[in-house]
């Protein structure tokens, strides 16, 4: 086991895509979408652009919450990354989101 908070992950992004809204077979509201991700960083010294995009689910009243954001729209996101089920990737899993002011 790790120790509490040891995959938290907290990510500034935009929603580029979406799909509908789903229901997994326990009846849970799931959301499933694309983010991305643009910044500088600093790496060994010096100034990197960096870009990433995130194959990323929501559930329950996050999905029903983030189905209502519009795309495009920029935001901070917390939760944790996952392999999904059948092995291919990691997903990133929301828990949270915030507006950025």
């Amino acid at each position: 086991m790790t120790p509490e908070g040891a995959n938290r992950v907290v990510l500034t992004a935009r929603i580029a895509e979406r799909t509908a809204l789903r229901y997994t077979p326990a009846g849970l509201p799931a959301l499933d979408l694309r983010l991305e991700h643009e910044s500088m960083v600093d790496e060994a010294g010096q100034p990197r652009q960096v870009s990433a995009t995130l194959k990323t689910i929501a559930l329950g009243t996050l999905a029903e919450r983030l189905d209502r954001q519009p795309l495009d729209h920029t935001l901070r996101f917390l939760g944790f990354l996952a392999t999904p089920r059948n092995g291919k990737g990691v997903v990133f899993h929301l828990q949270e989101f915030q507006h950025i002011s």
